[in-house]
């Protein structure tokens, strides 16, 4: 069964992204690990905020099934693209049980949310970028508590910590 791995930038006060979806925080002068992961995964699952950011720059991974959840968009425009408006929780199930490389869970907090409440990611790969933005939009909502278990931690010199987190 393949994996979903949550892969996501995350502020020091648990932010992906600030209250107008401005991911500008991000460091961007180092590869920070991605170049591993992104040959670890061949499934991308986004929401339709996370494809309207990515897909400015082209084709988001044109090597890869990019799947993107929306119930208002009514086309994709590259052949990679696949667009659904399913059960969020019920689709990756499905995908999971396919056979493949493990499924990067690319945000956003909508998509999240669901997967995480039905207990669906296996793993949690969080850039913590040592910045406080103070207000933006959260990674998980309220009223979902679950315990995870460290399996490793990467500080890099730019103070960013690569943790990564399993499911119990």
């Amino acid at each position: 069964m393949r994996k979903v791995l949550l892969n996501v930038a995350v502020t020091l006060d648990g932010f992906i992204a600030g209250p107008d979806g401005e991911y500008d925080w991000c460091f961007t002068d180092g590869d920070y690990g991605m170049t591993e992961f992104m040959g670890s995964v061949d499934s991308i699952l986004m929401g339709r905020k996370s494809y309207d950011l990515v897909v400015h720059y082209g084709d988001p991974y044109p090597d890869k099934e990019v799947i993107v959840f929306s119930r208002t968009l009514k086309s994709v425009q590259f052949d990679n693209v696949q667009l659904v408006n399913d059960d969020i929780p019920t689709f990756v199930t499905g995908l999971t049980k396919k056979e493949g490389k493990s499924i990067w869970l690319f945000g956003g907090a909508e998509i999240v949310d669901p997967l995480f409440g039905k207990n669906l990611i296996d793993e949690m790969h969080l850039a913590i970028h040592p910045i406080i933005l103070g207000d933006g939009i959260r990674l998980f909502k309220n009223g979902i508590k679950r315990s995870l278990e460290l399996i490793n931690s990467i500080t890099y010199p730019s103070g960013l910590v690569q943790s990564i987190y399993k499911k119990i």
